[in-house]
């Protein structure tokens, strides 16, 4: 296990560490679009944990694998998103799994 914890609050603002799109039998698998809906959706667990919800997102940071995939990844964010807009940065990088094709962080107040 990492040595991390899957949010951090100081005072209204809360962190979120960087999650990607693990299934519920523990594996990271799909294209970039199912790989980021599953990434979403365990970050909206965390956000739930800790009281808010995806309204609450101010910052996310978004880690690509690949640049191909910009397109696919943007169009499930925005599905997932809908008319809330937070800020963003999107980097292409290496992950540390090699099934992983996406990784986010998010920045909620809460």
């Amino acid at each position: 296990m990492p040595h991390l914890t899957p949010a951090y609050r100081d005072g209204e603002t809360l962190y979120l560490s960087g999650a990607l799109g693990f299934g519920s039998d523990g594996q990271i698998s799909g294209d970039i679009t199912e790989q980021t809906q599953k990434t979403l959706e365990n970050l909206e667990a965390v956000l739930k944990d800790n009281g808010v919800d995806r309204n609450s997102v101010m910052r996310c940071g978004v880690y690509l694998t690949d640049t191909a995939n910009f397109a696919a990844f943007d169009a499930a964010y925005a599905a997932f998103f809908g008319d809330h807009l937070p800020a963003r940065s999107t980097i292409i990088c290496g992950l540390a799994l090699d099934t992983a094709l996406i990784e986010i962080d998010v920045i909620a107040k809460g």
